[in-house]
């Protein structure tokens, strides 16, 4: 999480619905449905009071044993008859998927194509198995399409793209699901989708790519789902500083609340909001054991996170970090040039964070400004992306950029953050940490770049420790926490972050020791 950490080109998913893969489609079975790798043990319940956690991949719940009336009846045994009979029916069919191992033809771009309002409802034991050489199982731009108790998996989508939903069409509702053990991401979201009570589970890249290639996702809802054991890749091994993995990875997405789930035991962060997002409400969610953070918001905008349970997250990451020698206070909860902007509508004009239970975790809350990371910067990883304040990036420019309104605006900026009423535990026997692992951080680097940057030296650091309105406050603190302010070399403790000229953490209350 250093100055150039989390490096981000947009995927260019390659669309689905290309001459070879409207061959004729096909599908047969055997077999029952593969439940998949098992996750990790996680803890279920916490000394803190934390909630607990629902398991829908353990228990997914049944789909009906008998075909919904006036549907359409998917034999497993016939091939094609999936792909033929979505073909040959109207629009707003529904189609019951009968019990047992349905699969698509050999090309590897056979692939469902719904239309409208089309219904996908599987019975108990239904599997739709890409036996890792279809592409994709579900594409197309049909709008309203609803997938239930259905179980997607052995699919092979390329690095980026998505195999549920993969052209990102609108409407969508997801429920009842188990997407499970696919090359690329699970699904793909478009406006609108519904994502509830599924299992996301053990996919190569993503659980979910909240991703559209022409533009911006709205209301989108992810709700009562797991989200476990993603990033079986390891793609940000295979390339290094992609930010190309996580359970969920939202670009540009305008509306979305994220409630509820189970986010755990995934490779890398759990949930990664990355460019351009706003409005987000992130409540209810237990967010555990993900090899890095729990949850990044970066070059984003107002959101609320409450009454989450974050714990054992980021020790993979932030241990190899330290272990290299890495000085920066890697984070659980990483908000990364990111914050509250009142002329971007949204539920709040701010980044609230409060009423949440952290405990054990590698670090807690990061805020960081990138200095370097501007709007035509040659440091901006979000490449051809500008803040949602400025349209044509090319005015980012000098002489303009120094001086008002652009010296603000074409910067994100990690501002309007208000981090309260939290309950921060540590304790470092559990973590196996001697150093590095107790940080909350509100800081920034020494501007350097590009050499007509007007963000150089301490400008960009100052502003986002002194003036920028980040605070934290009324929280609770057990165990022996440290803070970094300013820059990665100013280490303090509680009574010197909360003397002049931070000020921070009015109200809040401090236990040392290990845990409690």
């Amino acid at each position: 999480m250093g100055t150039t950490w989390r490096g981000r080109e947009r995927p260019a998913p390659v669309p689905a619905v290309l001459a070879l893969a409207l061959a004729l489609l096909a599908t047969g079975c055997d077999g029952t449905p593969d439940d998949g790798p098992a996750p990790r043990p996680s803890a279920s319940s916490s000394s803190s009071g934390a909630q607990s956690a629902a398991r829908v991949c353990a228990k997914p719940e049944p789909g009906p044993d008998r075909a919904p009336e006036g549907a359409v009846s998917v034999d497993p045994g016939v091939v094609g008859d999936l792909a033929a009979k979505t073909r040959n029916s109207p629009a707003h069919t529904t189609f019951w998927l009968m019990p047992g191992r349905h699969r698509l033809e050999s090309d590897r771009f056979s692939q469902v194509v719904p239309k409208e309002g089309n219904r996908y409802v599987g019975a108990p034991g239904a599997v739709l198995d890409g036996r890792g050489t279809n592409q994709y199982a579900f594409g197309g731009t049909a709008r309203d399409v609803t997938l239930s108790h259905v179980t997607v998996q052995d699919f092979a989508a390329p690095h980026d793209e998505g195999v549920v939903n993969h052209d990102s069409a609108d409407g969508w509702v997801i429920e009842h699901a188990t997407i499970q053990n696919n090359s690329g991401a699970g699904l793909m979201a478009g406006d609108r989708q519904e994502v509830r009570a599924s299992c996301l589970r053990g996919n190569g890249q993503y659980g979910m790519n909240a991703y559209k290639g022409d533009g911006v996702i709205h209301d989108l809802v992810v709700e009562g789902n797991e989200i476990t054991g993603n990033n079986t890749g390891d793609w940000e091994r295979r390339r290094p500083g992609c930010g190309c993995t996580g359970g969920v990875k939202f670009w540009a997405v305008r509306g979305a609340d994220v409630r509820g789930n189970w986010v755990h035991d995934n490779r890398g962060t759990g949930l990664w909001a990355d460019t351009n997002n706003n409005d987000f409400l992130v409540e209810d969610n237990v967010l555990e054991s993900n090899d890095g953070a729990a949850l990044i918001y970066e070059t984003s905008y107002n959101a609320v996170v409450r009454n989450n349970t974050i714990r054992r997250n980021n020790w993979v990451e932030g241990r190899e970090n330290t272990d290299g020698g890495d000085t920066f206070p890697y984070a659980t909860v990483y908000i990364s040039e990111s914050g509250g902007e009142p002329r971007v509508e949204a539920r709040t004009d701010r980044i609230e964070i409060y009423r949440n239970v952290l405990e054990d975790n590698w670090s807690g809350i990061t805020l960081w400004e990138n200095a370097d990371r501007f709007c035509n910067s040659p440091a901006n990883t979000s490449s051809g992306d500008c803040t949602l304040l400025v349209e044509d990036t090319d005015r980012c420019a000098r002489p303009g950029i120094a001086k008002a309104p652009l010296y603000a605006d074409c910067r994100w900026k990690t501002q309007r953050v208000d981090i309260h009423d939290n309950r921060f535990v540590l304790d470092k026997t559990v973590v196996e940490c001697a150093e590095n692992c107790d940080r909350m951080a509100l800081l920034a680097n020494y501007g350097t770049y590009p050499d007509w940057s007007p963000y150089q030296g301490e400008r960009v650091a100052k502003a986002v420790t002194l003036r920028q309105d980040n605070r934290w406050h009324d929280n609770v603190y057990v165990g022996p926490w440290r803070f970094v302010a300013h820059d990665p070399s100013r280490v303090l403790g509680s009574e010197a972050w909360r003397a002049a000229p931070y000020r921070q953490d009015a109200g809040s209350t401090f236990r040392a020791g290990e845990g409690g």
